[in-house]
């Protein structure tokens, strides 16, 4: 079993195990690399930018959807995205923990998605939980997801929210930390 699988079902890692470092790392530095590289191209050179965000994704990114740089993934291999999804520039992803964004979703500039966190009694150990956002959510600009939280279908995350609770389907939510504020017809 692998690191990242291990932590998808909650075993929590010192980050200087060993394992952790050699699974995990690798991925990160991979990422890094293909981030800065999709960072730096010219915008209109968006062929090269679609191809870097394939070699990002393992060649797993659905071709109709479009990541804006510049953006941040450190784990793309536990990031698994739908058909159309769209995320304006400043996306910023911690996505160990493994985080699925179904079909349709659209995330405003500078979104958040963090799978990590730390135990408090020793922030050396990392522990993850998924975050999973259903088919045609939107996600308003600076709006941060934190560990362990699922967004329903068409559900709408508010501008700079913070969400620490599931949002379920149909439901506008908003604020520090996220509420429910009406529900969709």
């Amino acid at each position: 079993m692998s690191v990242f699988a291990d932590l998808r079902n909650g075993k929590h890692y010192d980050i200087m195990d060993e394992q952790y470092k050699k699974e995990a790392h690798t991925e990160f530095n991979r990422c890094r690399h293909l981030c800065h590289e999709i960072n730096a191209t010219d915008p209109d050179e968006q062929e090269k930018i679609v191809r870097l965000e394939q070699e990002l994704f393992n060649g797993n990114l659905p071709e109709n959807s479009f990541l804006t740089p510049p953006l941040q993934i450190d784990c793309a291999s536990c990031l698994h995205l739908g058909e159309k999804v769209f995320a304006n520039h400043g996306l910023t992803v911690m996505s160990v923990g493994t985080i699925t964004i179904e079909d349709g979703v659209m995330m405003g500039p500078e979104v958040g998605l963090f799978t990590v966190n730390h135990e408090p009694k020793n922030i050396r150990t990392i522990m993850t939980k998924e975050i999973h956002i259903k088919k045609n959510a939107w996600i308003g600009a600076r709006a941060n997801i934190l560990p362990g939280v699922t967004i329903g279908e068409n559900a709408i995350i508010g501008t700079g929210s913070v969400v620490t609770k599931d949002v379920p389907d149909n439901a506008v939510a908003v604020g520090v930390p996220a509420k429910i504020v009406k529900m969709l017809e």
